[in-house]
């Protein structure tokens, strides 16, 4: 076994390849309540002295001033969706943001529109 330093095994230890795992600490597994299209807004601001949350969460927080979608904050972090929703994990259990899930199309209809698709079927 070579002792060198081998460049195939530089190419394996590529930052932008470790800093999303390291970021997320190891943690791959996203909370099923966080959808790419799903809202997040800041509840509540960080203070910078809280214990566990790191520069990224920070972030999260003060980007979330106006509701974003996780896939806003993944392109503005230029992080992976999947690390935005690790993160985002941690802010919600800790409650400084709350997540606005999207609508299913049938919720965003009202009663007035079936009333209306009832009179047009009867008038048929």
């Amino acid at each position: 076994m070579n002792a060198e330093w081998s460049p195939d095994e530089e190419r394996l230890l590529d930052a932008p390849t470790i800093r999303p795992y390291v970021i997320a600490r190891g943690r791959t597994e996203a909370q099923d309540r966080f959808d790419l299209i799903s809202l997040a807004v800041t509840v509540r601001p960080t203070t910078g002295a809280e214990i566990g949350l790191d520069p990224e969460h920070q972030a999260i927080v003060r980007l979330c001033r106006r509701p974003l979608s996780v896939a806003e904050i993944a392109a503005h972090l230029d992080l992976p969706a999947g690390i935005v929703r690790v993160l985002l994990g941690d802010l919600f259990d800790r409650g400084f943001v709350a997540v606005q899930q999207p609508q299913p199309e049938m919720d965003v209809l009202d009663e007035r529109m079936y009333k209306a698709v009832l009179d047009g079927l009867r008038a048929l």
